[in-house]
Order: structure tokens, then C-alpha cells, then sequence
């Protein structure tokens, strides 16, 4: 698992790559604060190794909390730059900071 951030000096975006290794799965998303946790909006791309990986631009000088989803199930991002207590969820969510 890892993630990526590209600044765009030209946009107020960052371009932000997730990629998770799922070799067993069919499908996974990334979803958070910066997609409206949609999967159909943060859909990632098999490789042919066996990673799921997608681009997207965020919105810089905030903070997002994000989780993937492998085939229905949520995982948090080891590597977030930390993890919030989410009380709808009763779980933690990573935390993406632009």
C-alpha cells in the first residue's frame, strides 16, 4: 500500500496516487472526504502484478479522511498521515493531509 501526492504549482490540486496490492481480488476503490465516498468515483485499475492503482486530483491545503474498498470490505491505508476516530463508522478512517 502507498500513496503518492504530486503538487501542481500551476492548480491548487495535488495529483494523488493510492496504490494497494490485492492480488485475490476482483475490484477495489479508494473513498474519502475528496470523492464524496463514491466507488464508482474512486475506482482503481488492476495491474498485471496484482495492484490496484488510480490518480486523482485533491484540493490542496486541507485534510480528507479516506478508506479502500477490496471487493465490499474497508481498509485503512497503513501509511496514512494519521488515522480520526469516525463514530458513524465506529472505526478509524486514514487521513490524507494536502
Amino acid at each position: 500500500m502507498a500513496i503518492k501526492k504530486q503538487f501542481v504549482k500551476t492548480k491548487p490540486v495535488c495529483k494523488v496516487t493510492f496504490s494497494i496490492a490485492a492480488k485475490e481480488a476482483s475490484q477495489a476503490s479508494v473513498v474519502g472526504d475528496f470523492n464524496n465516498w463514491s466507488l464508482e468515483d474512486g475506482a482503481l485499475n488492476k495491474l498485471k502484478n496484482g495492484t490496484f492503482k488510480g490518480v486523482f486530483d485533491v484540493n490542496k491545503d486541507a485534510a480528507y479522511e479516506f478508506k479502500y474498498v477490496i471487493d465490499g470490505v474497508f481498509v485503512n491505508e497503513p501509511e496514512a498521515d494519521s488515522f480520526k476516530w469516525n463514530e458513524f463508522a465506529g472505526n478509524e478512517n486514514g487521513v490524507l493531509v494536502v
